[in-house]
């Protein structure tokens, strides 16, 4: 019997989906268990399987197309089926209440690249001489006429100063992906994308137009941190400290560390944090807690969302217990989830539930910053770098190694002498890591 197939819940946090891609064509026979459809959500690429065999009769959501949860996005049952009545249905309301045939365990999937497309108006090039041509384009007669192009293809083609109207795009809809770039650089569009640079000769009499620009479809990722953003940054009533740090004793025992574990076994600075913070946030309990309007939600272990940056934003991976776990264990397990978030493979369990949230920058030269409280964390720690700095020590200058700290904290539940006397024990922990070996 023909049904509808809804757009499922993928993700904790998600409301609606984009399709990535479809892995089955209209037409074409599943079975039980086999992908029918990638979605992008707001964290990763899942995947769609069906529970029972079946033939995918009708795509109503085309790859790129935005659903709701609940929506209709193809209909699905036994081939050679009457569905006019469904389409009809579905014309006046997307979202069905029948039953579907989607899995609700989704598996997640590498993302070579978006599928979210980007359109390029016809009088814009990438390139600032290269004439129009009269081979084969990535034109869609559909789109009057414009240029449909993934966000990877329309960057990759801007960093090599490619001429997109010369591209055949071989995506849906004669879109221009990846592939096509790729392919076009391989085959020899090396010498167009010299000779375009080379053409590009600027004088200070040179009269130009407004830039050419493109616009690239927000992704699922990036619309659910402006959303979580303004959510934090509106209702919660935040507050900042900075402490300094002196690292050298830190930095002597990652030194130390190192020096007797191989090579995949490093420590980093960052691992050493995470840990320090893990075992000041157990001592100080509201540090570690959330507010949840008519209670304050206290945890019993430190549980640190670490910051990681992936191409699309920013996502944070949990580390388990932390206050438990010695510093290789925690830098072990640092490197796989971040391995895993970059390839989009992280589970929803691997990046949920922090109780705490670390984000260091130092390692891109940023001496001090303030981060967004992630919801319904009561704190977040900015790490910058540490730097030979000159301190005054029992009247004498001298050089140590400084690093600043700044904890945003939610003041519904941390109060200013209780966020202080966190960051004190967090940086004795540092200046003194001997002391979280004992």
């Amino acid at each position: 019997m023909a049904d509808k197939f809804l757009m499922p819940k993928l993700s904790p946090t998600m409301e609606e989906g984009q399709i990535a891609r479809w892995v089955k064509n209209e037409g074409d026979n599943y079975d039980a268990g086999e992908t029918l459809a990638e979605v992008d959500t707001d964290k990763a690429t899942m995947e769609m399987t069906a529970l029972k065999a079946g033939t995918l009769l009708k795509i109503l959501k085309a790859a790129g197309d935005t659903a709701l949860l609940g929506e209709a996005i193809a209909i699905t049952g036994t081939a050679g089926e009457d569905i006019s009545a469904l389409l009809s249905e579905t014309s006046s309301n997307g979202a069905a209440t029948s039953a579907t045939e989607i899995t609700e365990k989704a598996v997640p999937v590498p993302k070579a690249e978006t599928q979210a497309v980007a359109i390029v108006p016809p009088t814009s090039t990438f390139t600032t001489s290269v004439p129009p041509s009269n081979v084969p384009t990535g034109r869609d007669s559909a789109s009057n006429g414009r240029l449909i192009v993934s966000p990877i293809a329309a960057r990759m083609a801007a960093e090599n100063a490619i001429d997109l109207k010369t591209i055949s795009g071989t995506g849906p809809n004669g879109r221009i992906i990846k592939r096509d770039i790729e392919e076009a650089l391989a085959g020899g569009s090396q010498s167009t994308s010299t000779s375009s640079q080379s053409a590009r000769t600027f004088t200070p009499s040179t009269v130009v137009g407004a830039s050419a620009f493109t616009d690239e479809t927000t992704s699922k990722m990036r619309q659910i941190i402006a959303s979580r953003l303004a959510e934090s940054i509106g209702p919660i009533p935040t507050f900042y400290l900075t402490i300094e740090i002196e690292m050298d004793a830190c930095l002597e025992l990652r030194k130390s560390v190192n020096a007797s574990v191989s090579e995949d076994q490093k420590i980093s600075v960052n691992d050493i944090v995470v840990k320090a913070a893990a075992m000041a946030l157990v001592k100080h309990p509201f540090a570690n807690s959330s507010y949840q309007d008519k209670n304050i939600r206290f945890y019993q272990q430190a549980d640190i969302g670490v910051a990681v940056a992936i191409d699309e934003g920013l996502i944070t991976p949990v580390i388990r217990g932390a206050n438990l776990k010695g510093f290789l264990e925690i830098s072990a397990e640092i490197k796989d989830l971040a391995a895993k978030a970059k390839a989009k493979k992280l589970q929803p369990e691997e990046y949920t539930g922090a109780t705490f949230s670390i984000s260091n920058l130092g390692m891109f030269g940023i001496k001090e910053f303030t981060a967004i409280i992630n919801p319904p964390e009561a704190g977040i720690l900015a790490v910058g770098g540490a730097a030979q700095t000159p301190v005054v020590r029992n009247g004498e200058i001298v050089v140590r190694s400084i690093m600043n700290v700044t904890m945003s904290c939610d003041h519904r539940v941390i109060d200013g002498a209780t966020g202080a006397k966190f960051l004190q024990t967090f940086k004795q922990n540092l200046e003194q890591p001997a002391m979280m070996l004992a």
